[in-house]
């Protein structure tokens, strides 16, 4: 056999393993990052990928990550999947050092469409600040009780303690309500289901979420931010289904349907289909390098 027939075939079979890794679906093209934030599953920010109900939620703006609901846009401080929490910032929201009035925080109201998938965390405490005597919180007062409360340890009561209340330039509120509702109302998200500073008649608001088990000894060393609990519900068997095949959890162009993105190829279950055709291919590919193999050491012999 010449030198010219023998190098032909050590290429063809030096090359059949190329073609039979060409397609792999256990890549994830929808993970990605934003700063020091990886944005996975349900959340993303390329149109077609993560959980229908959280499409056009996040945005990476300067390596900054945002949140944006109805009520305004917050900063994303932190995406903890494992316990399926976002930790949100507003910076108009109060804090332990700084009160900011004038109804400019933007609070926690999310659109109905979404208000199954999000809400903020039963720990995490709205403290109501300035509010109007016509407020809806205070309908009924005096005879009616107030749905302010102690929400996981945190209060006005406490709040009142803060050294922002001294930069008001006056003194703290009296801790008992008098002849009118407080300056403070404490309420858990549960109570009212939204967050409108300006439908709620009040001035500003901060919010703060419990560290539990860890022991918090004053309104200094609370955890400033809004705590939101994330859900897919009964989409996660889907998503579940649609990973153990090798896919990519996403939707279609109606923003509602989940697809299974299989490569370039999409499906309304599993990749199973897939895995099958790539797996024939394969014994295929297996055959035909046996026979190339076999056919070149007969004519080496």
């Amino acid at each position: 056999m010449s030198t010219t027939t023998l190098l032909f075939f050590s290429l063809i079979f030096s090359s059949l393993p190329l073609f039979s890794s060409t397609t792999n679906i256990h890549s994830n093209p929808c993970r990605s990052f934003c700063g020091n934030i990886t944005v996975d599953y349900p959340f993303s920010l390329q149109n077609g990928c993560g959980h229908p109900g959280y499409r056009d939620l996040l945005y990476c703006m300067n390596d900054v990550l945002m949140f944006h609901i109805r009520s305004g846009s917050y900063r994303v401080l932190d995406i903890d999947y494992a316990y399926e929490s976002l930790t949100l910032h507003d910076p108009h929201m109060s804090t332990c050092d700084t009160i900011v009035l004038g109804g400019r925080g933007n609070g926690f109201d999310v659109e109905e469409w979404r208000s199954p998938y999000l809400n903020p965390t039963s720990d995490n405490a709205f403290l109501l600040i300035g509010c109007s005597a016509q407020s809806p919180l205070f309908q009924g007062f005096p005879n009616k009780h107030l749905v302010c409360r102690n929400i996981s340890g945190m209060s006005c009561e406490e709040y009142y303690d803060c050294p922002a209340w001294d930069l008001l330039g006056h003194r703290r509120p009296d801790r008992v309500y008098g002849s009118g509702p407080p300056e403070c109302c404490a309420i858990p998200f549960g109570s009212i289901k939204a967050i409108n500073l300006t439908k709620l008649q009040c001035e500003g608001y901060s919010s703060a979420y419990s560290l539990a088990p860890l022991r918090i000894n004053g309104p200094d060393e609370w955890a400033y931010g809004i705590r939101v609990k994330y859900s897919v519900q009964a989409n996660e068997d889907f998503c579940r289904a649609c990973q153990a095949t090798g896919g990519t959890c996403g939707y279609g162009t109606d923003g509602d349907r989940q697809l299974c993105m299989c490569g370039t190829t999409n499906s309304t279950s599993t990749c199973d289909f897939l895995m099958s055709s790539l797996s024939t291919r394969r014994t295929s590919w297996t055959i035909i390098k046996s026979i190339f193999a076999g056919s070149l050491m007969l004519m080496l012999s």
